[in-house]
């Protein structure tokens, strides 16, 4: 029993914390925002400051990583997101066929062009 709760260990944390914390947030603005209008200024401000902070990260992902992903040149990241914003527009805004045709092209570069 305890080497079976020693391999758990890891898990146990990373649900412990990094799951249950963020779910409570999540569960609390579920909770909060149930009552309010999708038009709302409080909303429509909310959601551009989502965007704008979602379009940062990512864009440092594309311009400055670190690790394996320095390796790949900055041109095939920066196609990678490109194709994968075109494979979201033509697949009817479908997340996951942007997301899979990005890494995709990702992938492919990286083998192509990377030392």
């Amino acid at each position: 029993m305890s080497a079976a709760l020693t391999e758990m260990g890891p898990y146990l944390a990373l649900i412990l914390v990094g799951f249950l914390p963020n779910e409570v947030w999540r569960v609390l603005g579920f909770v909060l925002v149930r009552g309010l209008d999708e038009d709302s200024q409080v909303v429509v401000w909310v959601r551009a400051v989502a965007t704008a902070t979602l379009a940062a990260v990512l864009a440092q992902l594309i311009l400055s990583s670190q690790g394996a992903l320095a390796a790949i040149p900055v041109w095939v990241r920066i196609g990678a997101s490109c194709a994968g914003l075109l494979a979201f527009m033509i697949a009817r805004r479908s997340v996951f066929v942007g997301v899979l045709a990005g890494e995709a092209v990702l992938v492919a570069g990286g083998a192509i062009w990377a030392p």
